[in-house]
């Protein structure tokens, strides 16, 4: 943590709505990818994010600094974006990327030469999102926290309450779907 985002931190902590303000300023933007990613759902995200700031804000108290405030403010996130889907349902679920990973898949199928070259990026992108449909909960957040957002095992198994070897499952059986479904492109 910053000496800011500390300096932040402990004026939140003791009841300075603006402080908090500026840390929800610093990290809203990533949790609303994050919560998108796992939703696959931009109304959803949103909702998620908003739950996720509220228990941040009602829970603030609890937090011990034994965690980074990034680490334990996912954690919250990941919580809610998966209480979000339960809620709902999962087949109730529509398939609705983030503004800014659309624009990098576009940008993506852009550079490919030709026709074919494009049609294949085009299969591939929709395998993806079929087979991120298709895993459970748990394996499409444990990959989206592993390859999109970059987390340790550590903190994975610390967000999703798994055992490392749970994690590691979790992550290989999504990546395995994915081979599987991409390998007749290859």
């Amino acid at each position: 943590m910053s000496e800011a985002e500390a300096h932040w931190m402990a004026r939140a902590r003791d009841g300075d709505a603006l402080a908090f303000r500026r840390l929800v300023e610093a990290h809203a933007r990533p949790l609303y990818g994050l919560c998108a990613r796992i939703t696959r759902d931009s109304a959803l995200a949103e909702d998620a994010v908003q739950e996720a700031l509220f228990n941040a804000w009602r829970h603030l108290s609890s937090f011990d600094g034994r965690a980074v405030f990034k680490t334990w403010l996912h954690r919250i996130a990941v919580n809610a974006a998966l209480e979000q889907l339960r809620r709902r349902g999962r087949r109730e679920v529509a398939i609705d990327l983030p503004d800014e990973d659309e624009e990098f898949l576009d940008a993506v199928a852009e550079e490919l030469a030709g026709p074919d070259r494009q049609a294949l990026g085009s299969e591939i992108h929709r395998q993806v999102e079929t087979q991120l449909d298709r895993m459970s909960m748990i394996e499409r957040t444990a990959f989206v926290m592993r390859h999109q957002e970059g987390n340790s095992l550590e903190e994975i198994s610390d967000t999703l309450s798994l055992s490392t070897n749970a994690c590691k499952q979790a992550i290989f059986r999504a990546v395995r779907k994915l081979r599987s479904a991409l390998e007749p492109l290859r």
